[in-house]
């Protein structure tokens, strides 16, 4: 369809040529003294035309000619960026393939030929991404001096550029990284503490800033990032659910007399207050450091709600109880006596109801609970020893010799 179209166009510019010039009678004069030259016009026009077309050719081959310097340099360039880039691509491969040593090599390659280049001055992102590649690999390869001098390059190409934000906060994150892998926490907390406010809540950077405060045994720290990182769905819910836990734990842990404990344990969020473990281990604590009065108080609200945690959870909780019995308030009765009825099967809630009874010095009502918490096997052996002390102590207290020495055979039984 295309050549028809030519064709008609050919068509009508011959009709035209020929009804325009066909009956031309015109005369060009050109007076050149003592000479004069007259010529048709249309072969006036025709000479012309002709003219302008060689002129035009001959300036375009003049500037062709002149500029073929500068493309012989531009495509010698272009070879060399081609090159760069080619070897930059087999760096990366090498890289993702863990052929480190291959990769820094293909690395340092490519940088050479982009700085004998002078038009690829001006493009200092490519060149610092190569020499971030260059520094990731001597990372890998352990070469901890080279692999400092490559970043702080990488720093200084980058530096005062607002386009290469990007390839600047890259180099800070993957610095943090290589400090956590030497296990040199101060330096990653160094690197943390330059980090943007942007770049600082992003998840790569809340993970880092989570193992460099564990590594620094910062675990009130580690809490509250764990905690940024679990609303910005970081961990999947069960794995967020036990990392709070231990992190929290570890926080409580860091109290060094019952002041700290009550700050932390004041400090904590809600969440992880309501957490029956972490109240555990609290009241263990400030037991530890001779206050039960306060430490009761937390673990209350957990002996109300009993019956809804797992075994596990009314283990710790019964544990602590144990720990803060010294002048049991009277209210408590009611509540453990809840708990009994609410869990008739767990031998670690009437372990803890049967010493609180005896704290109380209601003996039978103990006894009970205690003997059915000795031959329970869901306890563990540690408790089950307990509970056959204690009734060797109540047996002895009744005067029954020959019982408490069964008792206590029993507790060397088990152990």
């Amino acid at each position: 369809m295309r050549g028809i179209v030519w064709l008609l166009l050919l068509f009508v510019l011959a009709a035209v040529s020929a009804e325009t010039f066909g009956l031309n009678d015109g005369l060009v004069s050109i007076y050149w003294a003592p000479y004069r030259i007259e010529l048709g016009l249309n072969f006036a026009i025709v000479l012309l035309l002709a003219v302008l077309l060689v002129g035009f050719a001959v300036i375009r081959a003049s500037t062709t000619l002149i500029d073929l310097p500068r493309r012989a340099q531009a495509w010698r360039s272009s070879r060399r960026e081609l090159a760069a880039q080619a070897a930059f691509r087999e760096s990366l491969a090498y890289f993702f393939a863990a052929r480190y040593t291959r990769a820094y090599r293909s690395a340092r390659r490519a940088m050479s030929l982009h700085e004998s280049t002078p038009e690829l001055s001006s493009d200092m992102e490519s060149l610092a991404l190569m020499q971030l590649l260059a520094a990731h690999s001597l990372h890998r390869l352990q070469d901890r001096s080279r692999r400092d001098a490559a970043i702080e390059r990488v720093r200084s190409l980058v530096a005062n550029r607002s386009e290469s934000t990007t390839i600047a906060e890259g180099a800070h994150l993957l610095a943090i990284e290589w400090a956590l892998d030497d296990r040199d926490a101060s330096r990653a907390m160094q690197e943390l503490a330059v980090l943007s406010p942007g770049v600082g809540r992003r998840t790569q950077a809340l993970r880092l800033r989570l193992q460099a405060a564990r590594l620094a045994r910062e675990p009130k720290e580690a809490l509250h990032t764990a905690r940024l990182l679990a609303k910005h769905q970081g961990f999947a819910p069960l794995a967020a659910q036990g990392l709070l836990r231990s992190l929290a734990l570890e926080t409580i842990d860091a109290g060094r007399d019952f002041d700290q404990v009550q700050r932390i344990w004041n400090d904590l969020e809600p969440s992880d207050r309501r957490d029956p473990m972490v109240a555990a281990r609290a009241v263990e604590r400030a037991a530890g450091f001779g206050n039960t009065t306060d430490a009761r108080l937390w673990l209350k609200p957990h002996w109300e709600q009993c019956s809804g945690y797992g075994q596990l959870e009314r283990a710790a909780l019964a544990h602590a109880l144990v720990l803060v019995l010294d002048e049991l308030p009277a209210d408590w009765l009611g509540l453990l006596e809840a708990a009994v009825e609410a869990c008739p099967q767990d031998p670690m809630v009437a372990y803890a109801a049967g010493a609180a009874l005896i704290e109380r010095q209601l003996w039978g009502r103990a006894r009970r609970l205690l003997e059915f918490t000795a031959g329970s096997t869901k306890a563990d052996v540690a408790t089950r020893m307990k509970a056959w002390r204690a009734l060797g102590h109540l047996a002895e207290r009744e005067g029954d010799l020959e019982r408490a020495q069964n008792c206590f055979d029993e507790v060397i039984k088990i152990s």
